[in-house]
């Protein structure tokens, strides 16, 4: 367990990729190999130039070959990896070149629409190319003529793998092997955002023209309930709205319906794409005033604009016949307009807390 975050303010601490922990295990392997040299720590070179010395938890012989393994680093980053042991396995290859193996805890691609074909390890294509090029440059030293059979491992990668979306993905039996600069910046929303538009993709691979963007599990299970959709079709958004809708510039499907929480709907209705609290508040005010606009009294705005959630001033609203949810939809759709293709059919809806629909707003054919 993490320590908890200290009274003063620190700068958060960068961490490593799954890809940085594979170079760098394979190459201490392969050192191992060709040179006798078992390491405690190595120094590999990260795509943009950083030179960057990993510590190992072990480098060793086996039979046929030789591993290493590292603890993963995620720095600050609340990542599932973090602490998650990941080793690689080596063996020399008379034809020249870098094969590439998934080892435990290590998926396989089963479905089209990802970087990788089907069948390939989950080792994505960054990762691959840092440990060809360390691996070549090491044979080169070292006079080898042939190549590397490379089989990368993470210690209870198969359950961490379900915390993640690569069952969704189609990715099986473990986890990706990530990473595009080799670090993990402290609470980075880029991998969540790749893994989005993955989803999209992999969903348009496999055929699938209607997806539902939900913020979570309850709106998930409301999409689920609605159109019996699988789970290839539900595109887990979390607070990036933005992530979807821009995405479907470049990869439209036939429709898309949008799902979360009454609060994160109001706030794509406000005009937020980031509906996380950090970047975008529920305005209670601005909710008052939509709903006067709805026929809402004096009164009505008042305990609205002093209710203590976005739920209890939309449970205001609809004990008066006034009907917000719909409303907040409604202008959500309009929003989310702007972004999307007019060739996407749009529709949104809202939940509570317990999963009930509140709201919705579809387009007419």
């Amino acid at each position: 367990m993490r320590d908890e975050t200290p009274e003063q303010p620190a700068p958060l601490r960068s961490g490593y990729t799954t890809g940085s922990c594979a170079t760098a295990t394979s190459l201490a392997a392969a050192r191992l190999l060709l040179a006798g040299v078992a390491s405690d720590a190595v120094e590999i070179v990260l795509p943009k130039g950083q030179q960057v010395l990993m510590r190992l938890e072990f480098c060793r012989s086996i039979d046929g070959g030789a591993e290493a393994g590292t603890l993963k680093d995620a720095g600050d980053d609340p990542d599932v990896t973090h602490g998650a042991l990941i080793y690689a396995q080596v063996r020399l290859a008379d034809e020249p070149g870098v094969r590439f193996h998934a080892g435990p805890g290590v998926g396989t691609v089963t479905r089209p629409g990802l970087t990788l074909a089907v069948g390939e390890p989950a080792i994505n294509p960054v990762p691959r190319q840092m440990m060809t090029e360390h691996l070549t440059q090491l044979a080169l030293e070292h006079g080898h003529p042939g190549g590397f059979e490379v089989t990368v491992c993470v210690q209870g990668g198969a359950e961490l793998a379900l915390k993640t979306m690569n069952p969704r993905l189609g990715i099986l039996g473990g986890l990706s092997i990530l990473g595009t600069t080799g670090i993990v910046r402290p609470f980075s929303c880029a991998a969540y955002i790749a893994s989005i538009h993955q989803g999209i993709d992999v969903a348009r691979a496999n055929g699938f023209t209607h997806l539902a963007a939900c913020t979570g599990n309850a709106s998930e299970d409301a999409m689920r309930r609605r159109y019996g959709f699988e789970d290839t079709a539900l595109i887990e958004m979390g607070d990036f709205a933005g992530a979807v809708l821009k995405h479907l510039r470049k990869a439209p499907v036939e429709k898309l319906s949008l799902c979360g929480g009454f609060g994160k709907i109001s706030k794509l209705a406000a005009g937020h794409m980031d509906l996380h609290s950090r970047s975008s508040s529920i305005d209670l005010p601005l909710l008052a005033e939509w709903a006067a606009g709805l026929g809402a009294d004096a009164d009505l705005q008042d305990a609205m604009r002093g209710a203590n959630t976005s739920q209890q001033a939309l449970a205001l609203a609809h004990a008066a016949g006034v009907p917000l949810g719909d409303a907040v939809c409604a202008r959500a759709l309009a929003f989310a307009r702007r972004t999307v293709p007019a060739s996407v059919a749009l529709e949104v809806f809202a939940i509570d807390r317990q999963g009930n629909l509140v709201g919705q707003a579809l387009e007419r054919p």
